[in-house]
């Protein structure tokens, strides 16, 4: 298969600055907009567990038919994800009573199974060979559990550890900040990528947290409305950007590199 093949047929964007910058957004929009509609818009933990996942469904269904990676339905496809990954662990958490020691053992657990089978069938874990149905069904799979993950490890860390949305947001930051630093320095690009998409789950979370958190619990204020709103907007945005460049004649399939 040759280079314009690869990228064409791959169903991932390339991984750039934008693409983290919209990672952490939707990891914010994830938090906060689950949030939102169980508490302020009154659905309940339940109701919008089914409610997402049913959208979520939805569009995962168009993205596995697509044949190539679009912008609007990958991107959508990860905010959904982010959002059910994040009601996944509340209701394992608030409703059932799991404790999150149990819960991030548990999904860590599950996720390195995940790519234990991933790799023992495939032989790789790269996301720039999406190329086949079964290997997106994988990497699916692995970012709805390193979702599920990172919001437990960031509850673990902010709420039953006590470290705060501050302190949250500092320590995650610099343990991505470090993980940039290692893939400089030629560390496994496949294990920094995987460790990095874990990571900024909880620094978006506790982003999120600190934002829209009123300020008697830590947080600015903003409240999760305005918080939630202002993401999704700069997410449409850069998205939005995404397409057109996609779309460009000789671009191959939105697969630009930066």
């Amino acid at each position: 298969m040759s280079e314009i093949q690869r990228q064409i047929l791959n169903k991932v964007p390339e991984v750039t600055a934008v693409f983290w910058v919209i990672k952490i957004l939707s990891t914010t929009v994830g938090e906060t907009g689950a949030d939102y509609l169980a508490v302020n818009v009154g659905l309940g933990a339940a109701v919008t567990a089914t409610l997402t996942a049913g959208l979520l469904a939805a569009v995962l269904a168009l993205q596995v038919r697509e044949w190539r990676y679009l912008p609007w339905t990958y991107w959508s496809t990860v905010v959904l994800v982010s959002v059910v990954g994040t009601q996944v662990t509340d209701i394992l958490t608030d409703k059932l009573g799991v404790s999150l020691f149990v819960s991030t053992g548990v999904f860590a657990a599950a996720l390195a199974t995940v790519f234990a089978l991933w790799y023992a069938t495939e032989r790789t874990l790269s996301i720039h060979a999406i190329v086949t149905r079964r290997r997106e069904a994988f990497y699916w799979l692995a970012i709805l559990l390193t979702f599920a993950l990172g919001t437990a490890a960031g509850d673990l860390a902010t709420e039953a550890l006590g470290l705060g949305f501050n302190l949250g947001v500092v320590i995650f930051g610099t343990m991505l900040a470090a993980l940039a630093l290692a893939w400089r320095l030629g560390t496994n690009p496949v294990t920094i990528f995987w460790l990095a998409y874990i990571v900024t789950r909880p620094l978006g979370a506790s982003l999120g947290d600190l934002l829209s958190q009123a300020r008697e619990y830590g947080g600015l204020g903003f409240g999760t409305a305005s918080t939630s709103l202002a993401f999704f907007a700069v997410i449409v945005a850069l998205v939005t950007s995404l397409s057109l460049v996609s779309g460009r004649p000789g671009e191959p399939a939105g697969q630009r590199r930066a």
